[in-house]
């Protein structure tokens, strides 16, 4: 049995690695062929790929598949949001699937038998297989999958119908890797690329520069039309491909407990303390009352709660609180005390670090730190040191690092505090690895432990409260019948607060900071049941949904459709771009004006010209430090002679003067090989990737699966 329940774990490994995680193991049989009863029927059309259309219950079926493979590696069943992703998994199968398909039968791959026999009990072993028959000791044993196969028919029908269905897999799994392959085995790189890409990668210059950033001329100050906006997405097309989009505007009502729901609690709370500090077993108290039941256990001061160590030290028998915390009421009982293992305390510090790793920056950092410790021992407050002085994120709360116990600190730090003899300021600075720590011990070192028993009451808000916020939100549905009136509404109610999420995809799962809000999508684009599916109009307001704890009304105020993005879709995004084409314009005419050393060059400019040395600038990285990616400008430099001052260059930030003062040249590529097999390596990386890509694009892919998700 220890084989077959082996079998049985690895096939949800090998069918969730099938299904979920490798989009290349496809599900063969007649789903090839999209014959079903329900072919051909428009209101049940999941979408189109490759001019096969995609029927519901086929999709339907790959989706199941997905899902149940989820459910036995995860042992649960999938919430909203994994099946969101289970749904863009199912989706990406089928799309492979039909699309690759149709390229395994123009180039005529086909998967023998022998090759399956191969891939199970042969030489190939296929990974699954493979891991799934082998020992503690590493060794795979081919003779125990020989005898799983001729037992396979006597085991459960789960173990049978995973293996069954790891086995339908294999064969489309290989196909799609000899295709792939194919195009793989096709990269090539050429002698002179590998040249070049070497040289690209060994080339350095050393430059010193002239820039003038785009922002030193103000936004206000440059004009841009329309009409230079479109010429830009004219130009570039390419550039701007978008899918199918709806934008909305809507107004977020959340459902939250008032002061009477907590007040409410409140009052159940306190009686339940009364009834926790005469309950004769705790643990079963602490099951039945506690919205989060968690076995009593021993505590360090530095593992329980903040509320709690303010109590200290604790009486056995007694119950503290109710504390409110985080729209939680507690009530925490001590039932027995013990002598830990490990001591607890608690203590500040003001990190003082060196600036370098070289001696004098460590002498400095210790004058440093001797200065500030001074400081206090003459009265200065602790607190106020650390926020001045410190370097590290305990400056905020003035040093104080709260109750740790041992082994959580470094060794130098935990000997000091845990081997103090008093509480207050260390006479002694401790040196550590992070630097020096001037160590104020603020509560003194104890291995009392506590055992804890902890009942917590969630604050939920009342069925009266979450009227109230439906009701509002009805109120709001009822005032708005278009964008203006939309508006208007939330205009004159100052609690209501508007947002605004735009060109939302038809798969999208979450809204802004909305999540699990796919009934909301789907009525953006026409495929709300609740209120007939049909083209949703500019200005359309929609229903009230439910959305977690919160109520929701938007409005539909914008559709693109796939194609070129329109002008108004992204107009603030290329506003930007030509914005900066024409200040370089500006910038460039007037440094072209000016003539002499960039330092000139800089002061006829103005102020916002500055003149920088950039050194080890590599042509294949195109990075210049303190300013970042620019290719233009770096790729100019490697064109210039040594002293040669190139004209001003438009860059990604902003306008460059270049003139290299040195350069290194990439010494001759003895190793051809080398530098192909690297370049090689880097597209055969992206051919994956760039496969799918090129095969959804010429699938004509027509997705309707929001009407049913």
């Amino acid at each position: 049995m220890a084989l077959i329940n082996t079998i049985r774990e690895k096939s949800g490994w090998a069918v969730g690695a099938i299904v979920i995680g490798l989009l290349l193991f496809m599900v063969g049989g007649d789903l090839f062929t999209g014959q079903n009863s329900f072919f051909g029927r428009s209101d049940r059309s999941v979408g189109e790929i490759a001019g096969q259309e995609i029927d519901y219950d086929e999709f339907n079926a790959t989706l199941e598949q997905a899902k149940q493979a989820f459910i036995q590696q995860q042992g649960r069943q999938p919430d909203e949001q994994a099946m969101g992703y289970l749904r863009e998994q199912a989706w990406n199968q089928m799309l492979y699937r039909i699309a690759f398909q149709k390229q395994f039968d123009k180039l005529g791959l086909t998967v023998s038998d022998d090759e399956l026999t191969d891939m199970v009990q042969g030489t190939n072993i296929h990974p699954s297989i493979r891991q799934a028959f082998t020992d503690s000791t590493g060794q795979f044993d081919v003779l125990k999958v020989k005898e799983y196969l001729r037992n396979l028919d006597k085991m459960d029908p789960q173990a049978q119908a995973a293996f069954a269905n790891f086995e339908q897999n294999l064969r489309p799994e290989r196909l799609g890797q000899k295709y792939t392959n194919l195009l793989k085995m096709s990269t090539y790189v050429t002698s002179a690329e590998a040249k070049r890409f070497n040289e690209g990668m060994m080339a350095q210059v050393n430059l010193r520069y002239l820039f003038v950033p785009y922002f030193a001329l103000s936004d206000s100050s440059v004009k841009v039309t329309d009409e230079q906006l479109q010429a830009y997405i004219d130009k570039n097309q390419g550039r701007f491909k978008v899918e199918d989009g709806r934008s909305i505007e809507y107004v977020s009502i959340p459902v939250t407990a008032s002061v009477e729901d907590s007040t409410e609690i409140g009052k159940t709370v306190n009686e339940l303390a009364t009834q926790f500090a005469a309950a004769p077993a705790d643990s079963v108290f602490v099951k039945l009352n506690s919205d989060n039941p968690v076995v009593p256990a021993y505590l360090t001061a530095a593992d329980m709660p903040e509320k709690l160590r303010e109590q200290l030290p604790l009486q056995e028998g007694k119950v503290y609180g109710p504390y409110a915390e985080n729209g939680t009421y507690s009530l925490y009982k001590v039932t027995g005390q013990k002598t830990g293992d490990q001591s607890a305390a608690r203590a500040s510090h003001i990190l003082i670090k060196s600036d370098a790793t070289t001696p004098e920056a460590d002498v400095a950092a210790k004058a440093k730190a001797t200065d500030v410790l001074a400081k206090i021992k003459g009265g200065a407050d602790f607190a106020a040191m650390a926020r001045q002085y410190g370097s590290d994120g305990t400056t905020a709360t003035g040093g104080d690092l709260g109750w740790f116990q041992q082994g959580r600190m470094v060794p130098e730090f935990e000997k000091a505090v845990f081997g103090a003899s008093s509480l207050g300021l260390l006479p002694n600075l401790v040196k550590t690895s992070f630097g020096y720590h001037i160590i104020k011990v603020t509560a003194a070192p104890t291995k009392q432990t506590y055992r804890v028993a902890t009942v917590q009451k969630s604050i939920q808000p009342t069925e009266g409260t979450r009227d109230a916020a439906y009701n509002k939100a009805q109120e709001l549905k009822g005032q708005a019948t278009d964008l203006e009136s939309f508006r208007k509404a939330v205009a004159a109610d100052k609690s209501l607060q508007k947002a605004e999420a735009k060109n939302l995809g038809r798969g999208d799962q979450a809204v802004n900071n909305l999540q699990e809000a796919r009934p909301l999508v789907r009525w953006a684009y026409g495929a709300d049941d609740s209120e007939g599916a049909g083209a949703k109009q500019t200005g359309d307001v929609s229903r009230v949904f439910e959305i977690g704890d919160t109520y929701v009304v938007a409005v539909l105020t914008g559709e693109r459709s796939k194609g070129t993005a329109d002008l108004a879709s992204i107009k603030p995004e290329i506003t930007a771009l030509v914005r900066n084409e024409l200040k370089a314009e500006q910038i460039k005419q007037k440094l072209s004006a000016s003539k002499g050393t960039l330092e000139q060059m800089a002061q006829a400019y103005g102020s916002a010209a500055q003149v920088k040395t950039a050194d080890n600038v590599v042509l294949g990285q195109s990075m210049i430090a303190g300013v970042g990616s620019e290719p233009t400008a770096v790729g100019r430099a490697f064109g210039l002679k040594v002293g040669q001052k190139s004209a001003p260059i438009a860059g990604e930030q902003g306008v460059f003067v270049v003139e290299p003062t040195s350069a290194q040249p990439a010494p001759p590529t003895t190793d051809v090989a080398a530098a192909r097999q690297q370049l090689t390596a880097q597209r055969a990386a992206r051919i994956d990737g760039l496969i799918f890509e090129a095969l959804k694009q010429n699938a004509d892919v027509k997705d309707n699966r929001a009407k049913f998700f």
